[in-house]
């Protein structure tokens, strides 16, 4: 699936700001990587966007990686050298994807809610990394998929998947999704990240998807939700001196 240009333009625009670039940074059609150098900077971030590099963080990284490739940076391992004796610690390489189609999904309307103790239920039953990288308790809009067919006299519907999203820069949409493991390859993921996406783009936001780049399962439900693969993000956090 390939991204509209008007698309590419509007992401483009959002990682920009978000980068701390000007805000056509990324818009020029170069190929030289960009380097926007913030000694407060928490965090150093490498990302690959539409065949954009771009590297944020303080004078000493800025400096260390004018002389390494980009297949270095993208690598985990070699931001957390270059930070070492700064306190550097893993947060991890990631995928970027984003979409502007609405879903097209087959079958009776979802039966999804809100409620946040749904969403607590729904990360009891997953492993802790998982909760940890979605995150979905903390986004500001959430929903969970319930099971359609729970008797009315049970207390509660059991959760079956959960999607949400935060809103950056007034722009995207960055959308988290959570599945439990005996809940996975029923469909439940991609029919809740629809639900999401719907909002999402109703609202006038660019859906995007940030996944570890070892996380193949879910990689392939955000193909299978009309999310087309843009780039890449790499980062570390650093001690503030």
């Amino acid at each position: 699936m390939e991204l509209d240009a008007g698309t590419v333009s509007i992401v483009r625009f959002a990682w920009a700001r978000r980068l701390g670039l000007g805000d056509g940074a990324l818009d020029d059609g170069g190929t030289d990587r960009l380097y926007r150098t913030d000694d407060d900077a928490g965090m150093l971030t490498f990302v690959t966007l539409f065949g954009r590099e771009i590297l944020r963080g303080p004078g000493w990284a800025v400096d260390a990686a004018r002389s390494l490739t980009g297949t270095d940076l993208r690598d985990h391992s070699t931001l957390l050298m270059l930070s070492r004796e700064y306190g550097g610690r893993g947060i991890g390489q990631a995928q970027l994807y984003f979409c502007d189609e609405l879903p097209e999904l087959a079958g009776a309307p979802a039966v999804v809610s809100s409620d946040a103790a749904l969403i607590r239920a729904l990360e009891q039953r997953c492993p802790p990394d998982d909760v940890a990288e979605a995150g979905l308790a903390t986004v500001e809009h959430a929903v969970v998929l319930v099971d359609g067919d729970t008797d009315e006299d049970e207390v509660s519907p059991t959760p079956l998947a959960g999607a949400g999203y935060d809103i950056w820069e007034g722009i995207l949409a960055h959308t988290a999704v959570l599945t439990p493991p005996d809940e996975r390859r029923k469909g439940y993921a991609q029919r809740i990240t629809a639900v999401a996406v719907e909002e999402a783009m109703a609202a006038g936001l660019v859906p995007q998807w940030r996944v570890r780049t070892d996380n193949t399962a879910s990689q392939r439900t955000a193909r299978r939700a009309g999310f087309a693969y843009a780039g890449t993000q790499t980062s570390v956090a650093l001690d503030r001196r």
